[in-house]
This record gives C-alpha cells, structure tokens and sequence, in this order.
C-alpha cells in the first residue's frame, strides 16, 4: 500500500532539514522510505566531510543506502539512537500511518528507542484524520485468526501481494502484511491499543505519541512542527 505522489523537492528539503539536527558523536536511527533516503544520503555527504556519527538502520534498503553513503553502522544491542529520522505514509498532527515499504516493525522499534524522532514527509502527506489502511505485520500461520479479529473491530482487511513476484510481501523478519481499512480513525490511540491486543500481530503501522518533530518539506522551505 505504498503511497506515490509528492515532490522531490520537497522531500529532498524535509531530508535536509531533519539531517541539520544531527551532531557530532550521536547514533541515529535511520528510516526506510523515499522522504527518508534523502536524509540518509544528506547525512552520507555530511560524513564524507567529516561528521562523526553512527546509523542504526531500519530495513534492508535502509542499511544497503546508509553503507553505499558511508555511515558507519551500529545495532540496537551496541548502541542506542539520539535522533531517529524516518517518513510517514500519513501524519494527522503528530499521530502516524506507517508501513507502506513493510519495515514499521523494525521502524517502530529504532524510533521509540530514540530519545528524538523526527519525521519527514512532503506536503501530499499531511491528513486532518488518518484515513489510510493500516498496514499490520502478521505471523504467516496466524493471518486467516488475525484477519477474522480485524474484521470483528469493523476493518477490512487485505493480504498484501508482491509487486514483482507471485505471492504476498514477506517483511525482512519473514512474515506478512495485512493492510486493514478501518475509514476515518477517530481515536487512533483506542485502535492501536486494539490492534496490539491480538495474537499473532507482530507489529501495526499506527505511530501514537511517538513523533517530536514533524518536517514537512515544500517548493520553497520547510515547514516545522514541535510536540
């Protein structure tokens, strides 16, 4: 269920501001994503000319980038993040819909561990309710018993398929993707509660209370929102 659209522009500037906020010696966690990549290449660059931090990656992609970048690279065992810096599928203030490229287990992860997180995002992002499919990460053995508990709290949900292979999306930890449509969420903190209450649900994609800093990137500047 990734989403398409916004501009390079302004997410090259969401990535570039966010990559200000780094400092010499501090680890950060670094996101998956297309908004996110332009802050991990910002940071590579910053590196090349002498910024000394590490990376805590988030996905696959992101570490292939982040060693292509030349950002030294750290785990959560050896290290934990000062910043994280990682995009969004939706914002609506400071709540989130993750999970677009399949990592928000491992993204949720990296960015609760940091003592900041700082999300970035181009304007086609910005919601006033989140609205989006809930992308959740689900035992391969348990998702006929999850999806039927997705449908008793009204959702509609939906195995994600591959793009370029037959069958559906395995995450990097070997599960699966359901991608749950429950409307307009009024409360998504209720729904979070609800999601993470069911067995076999790895992770889901509903980032509460969990953003300090929103970065939105636009044609001309960037526009940023403290909690």
């Amino acid at each position: 269920m990734k989403q398409s659209g916004g501009t390079d522009e302004g997410k090259r500037r969401a990535g570039e501001s966010a990559a200000d906020a780094v400092s010499d010696g501090m680890v950060v966690g670094l996101g998956t994503g297309s908004t996110a990549a332009r802050a991990i290449r910002e940071l590579g660059r910053r590196v090349d000319s002498g910024l000394d931090i590490r990376g805590i990656p988030t996905s696959y992609e992101s570490r292939q980038l982040a060693r292509k970048a030349g950002i030294p690279l750290v785990s959560l065992a050896e290290a934990t993040p000062d910043i994280a810096i990682d995009g969004a599928d939706q914002v609506a203030d400071f709540d989130l819909i993750k999970g677009g490229g399949a990592a928000h287990a491992r993204e949720k992860l990296v960015d609760a561990a940091a003592d900041r997180f700082l999300v970035v995002v181009d304007g086609t992002k910005l919601a006033t309710t989140l609205d989006l499919a809930v992308p959740i990460e689900v035992l391969p053995d348990a998702e006929p018993v999850v999806s039927s508990d997705l449908e008793a709290l009204g959702g509609t949900p939906t195995l994600r398929d591959a793009e370029r292979k037959d069958g559906p999306v395995v995450t990097d930890n070997g599960n699966l993707v359901v991608d749950c449509e429950f409307g307009a969420i009024a409360d998504p903190a209720a729904l979070a509660a609800d999601l993470a209450a069911i067995p076999g649900v790895v992770e889901h994609g509903l980032f509460v209370e969990l953003a300090d800093e929103v970065h939105v990137g636009t044609e001309t500047g960037v526009d940023v929102t403290e909690r």
